[in-house]
């Protein structure tokens, strides 16, 4: 599975990591020691995310690409 959603990365001082959010799924969210690794495991995230929402029966957001910000 390629990622098409949208990955905000950022290091987090407290966590010692860099943290990577989804903001397409609501609550997806991974971390890692390095820049690579956080996309990694964001990536492993997003497939359970998306195995566990068919699960459930519940919709799976399409990608939207660049999301714009006020």
């Amino acid at each position: 599975m390629s990622i098409k959603y949208e990955l905000i990365i950022y290091w987090s001082e407290e966590d010692q990591s860099f943290i990577v959010e989804v903001p397409e799924l609501p609550g997806c969210m991974a971390d890692g020691e390095t820049y690579k690794k956080a996309v990694t495991n964001a990536q492993t995230i997003i497939e359970e995310w998306i195995e566990t929402a068919h699960a459930l029966g519940r919709p799976i957001p399409e990608p939207r690409g660049r999301l714009m910000y006020a």
